[in-house]
């Protein structure tokens, strides 16, 4: 079935190739005349054929599509923009973007199940479950795969679907959260510089790196943080098959795939190979053919993407910083998925 699709897109784009050809050649060449003529008209002709090929390429694909299982991938830390919150950290794919390649996977009558690739150490905290609701959204069946890192957020999103997949080196779970502030106030006394507060509200300035922290903004920004926290825990028990003990046992630690298997936040370890396999028996077929849904992206942003990306997964921890404009950020206090 495959194979007879396939010949049958490239009949139709070498059809549509033909007839481009032939229609530009009696506009251009036949038609004019003059050397000049017949010499740009040739050039025309040709340009007018690939756009042809083109075109028929996708009508031809859209007739006859040769995929049953949509992919997209989460890399790299999840932001809204795909931002670096530093100028040595990698970029991640728009969260924004991942959420409308999942709509239009969904809106595909081809795509009829989703393999969500993931490998990302986090990210902001709205973000990722725009992302996970897009998933839970998906009308099919549903797998997450993960590769290097799929941790904090990424497992916030991935646990959301039928089934997880990694590799025994994969790197899972870190289902915590944590608060971080820079003090700043005695070096700012050395310096000579003083905070002064023009603040309406008690608690607007929680968090500020030039003074100390009050017992009750402590309390306050810890509140937060155990918010966040029961958040996780509910993502987790809602979407795996664990109770809410289990899953605090995990007390943020995050796992090599074997041990991330036996205690249940992956399914089976294997290869794509593997989760092509499920998916073929999810879809009652003998195998998928996978099409790679991803947003349109510059050359350079292409090249910047494959190598960092892993580097600071590993390097830069299990964390992921949130930041922005999302809720996740404090004045100088800042929350992080561990």
């Amino acid at each position: 079935m495959v194979d007879s699709a396939r010949a049958l897109q490239t009949f139709v784009a070498l059809v549509g190739l033909a007839v481009a050809v032939v229609l530009g050649w009696l506009l251009f060449v036949e038609i004019p005349g003059g050397s000049l003529a017949r010499l740009l008209g040739v050039v025309l002709a040709v340009v007018v054929g690939v756009l042809g090929a083109q075109v028929a390429g996708r009508i031809a694909s859209s007739l006859v599509a040769d995929y049953e299982v949509a992919e997209v991938a989460v890399e790299g830390p999840i932001t809204r923009d795909g931002g670096r919150p530093l100028p040595t950290m990698p970029g991640g794919t728009p969260a924004d973007d991942i959420v409308e390649q999942i709509e239009q996977a969904d809106e595909d009558a081809n795509a009829r199940a989703l393999l969500l690739r993931l490998n990302t150490p986090g990210g902001q905290v709205v973000p990722s479950d725009d992302i996970r609701v897009a998933v839970e959204r998906f009308d099919g069946p549903t797998v997450a795969y993960a590769t290097d890192t799929c941790a904090s957020g990424g497992y916030w999103i991935a646990s959301a679907c039928d089934a997880i997949y990694a590799r025994d080196g994969s790197i899972v779970g870190s289902i915590g959260v944590i608060g971080s502030r820079i003090n700043a106030a005695e070096m700012a006394d050395k310096l000579g510089l003083e905070y002064e507060r023009l603040a309406a509200g008690e608690y607007k300035d929680a968090g500020t790196s030039l003074k100390e922290m009050t017992e009750d903004e402590r309390e306050y920004l810890q509140s937060l943080i155990d918010g966040y926290y029961e958040e996780f825990v509910d993502r987790v028990t809602d979407g795996r098959d664990l109770s809410d003990e289990q899953v605090r046992d995990t007390e943020a630690r995050v796992y090599l795939g074997e041990d991330a298997e036996a205690i249940g936040l992956v399914d089976e370890l294997g290869t794509k190979e593997a989760v092509k396999d499920r998916l073929a028996a999810d879809l009652g077929v003998e195998e998928v053919t996978v099409e790679e849904f991803e947003p349109e992206k510059s050359v350079m942003e292409r090249l910047r993407g494959g190598s960092r990306a892993v580097a600071y997964s590993f390097g830069a921890g299990i964390a992921s910083v949130f930041a922005g404009d999302d809720g996740n950020r404090v004045d100088g206090f800042e929350f992080k998925l561990r």
